[in-house]
């Protein structure tokens, strides 16, 4: 077997092991399930996970359980309780102490105190917050990327599928901007309904061979909003970009998609050091 027929094999269980995380991160997932799923022996595979995706296998794990958690905190009435067996704690003192260590407080606090309550409206409906929002004129961006569907929060499923995908075929790039394409409205839409890409810049110089697929982002005049926290948060940026900015600034929104770009890796650093820049086109 030569060195590509291997990675084209690695490239195949990587994808299998993301999908089997992502689909039951309601259970209590065993790692040497997960290498069975692999093909591969425990020892070998858990060495092969974390040189391709920079973490363990348990590390996605608890990453993905409490993105998840800290969603379901701020968009929903579900109790602490619910939402800690939801992500397979044992007990809810376990999911404090867990959650407070990555979100900087418990998630009961979370929920009333957390980053996406500063874009409460007052009184009189508005929200009073104010956003860094830059304008920018860009040059058409090409891109690579993997397709989703469902739900917007579970995008990282497909960046995994495409950052697996490109170390596995030698593709990657230290300089490679991770960027979301999203083609619906959250509001409109059913939620296992919406379409996504997760993308990063590439120009033809990189084949995009099945699950990658070429878009391009068009050129043009953007406002530019920079969010710092976790992506659970944004969606209420959004509501801010769309009902405050938007009709005080006089410009028109032009018909072709949003995108956002994220400026650093939730791998790396805590989910309140997150950088996300959205980008709303205009005329």
């Amino acid at each position: 077997m030569n060195g590509e027929t291997a990675w084209a094999l690695y490239e195949t269980r990587l994808r299998r092991v993301s999908a089997y995380i992502h689909e039951h991160l309601d259970e209590e997932l065993d790692m040497e399930k997960l290498a069975d799923i692999a093909c591969m022996s425990s020892y070998h595979w858990h060495r092969i996970y974390r040189a391709i995706y920079g973490e363990t296998a348990a590390a996605t794990v608890k990453r993905l359980r409490l993105h998840r958690a800290a969603g379901d905190l701020s968009r929903t009435d579900f109790t602490v309780s619910d939402i800690a067996k939801r992500s397979g704690y044992p007990n809810l003192q376990s999911f404090n102490r867990i959650f407070k260590s990555v979100y900087g407080m418990p998630p009961g606090r979370y929920r009333n105190e957390g980053s996406h309550t500063i874009f409460e409206p007052n009184t009189l409906g508005r929200i009073t917050v104010m956003f860094d929002v830059t304008l920018r004129t860009i040059p058409s961006l090409p891109l690579i990327g993997v397709a989703h569907t469902g739900s917007y929060m579970q995008i990282g499923q497909a960046f995994e599928t495409l950052f697996g995908t490109l170390y596995a075929r030698g593709l990657a790039r230290h300089d490679m901007r991770m960027i979301g394409v999203y083609l619906d409205d959250p509001d409109l839409v059913a939620t296992d309904k919406l379409r996504s890409y997760a993308c990063v810049n590439a120009g033809k110089d990189i084949a995009a061979e099945a699950p990658l697929e070429r878009r391009t982002i068009d050129g043009g005049d953007y406002a530019v909003l920079r969010h710092k926290g976790p992506y659970a948060d944004m969606y209420k940026a959004y509501q801010w970009l769309y009902a405050e900015w938007l009709p005080a600034s006089g410009r028109q929104l032009r018909d072709t998609v949003m995108f956002e770009e994220y400026l650093n890796n939730p791998r790396d650093v805590a989910p309140t050091e997150l950088l996300t820049e959205i980008y709303m086109p205009l005329q």
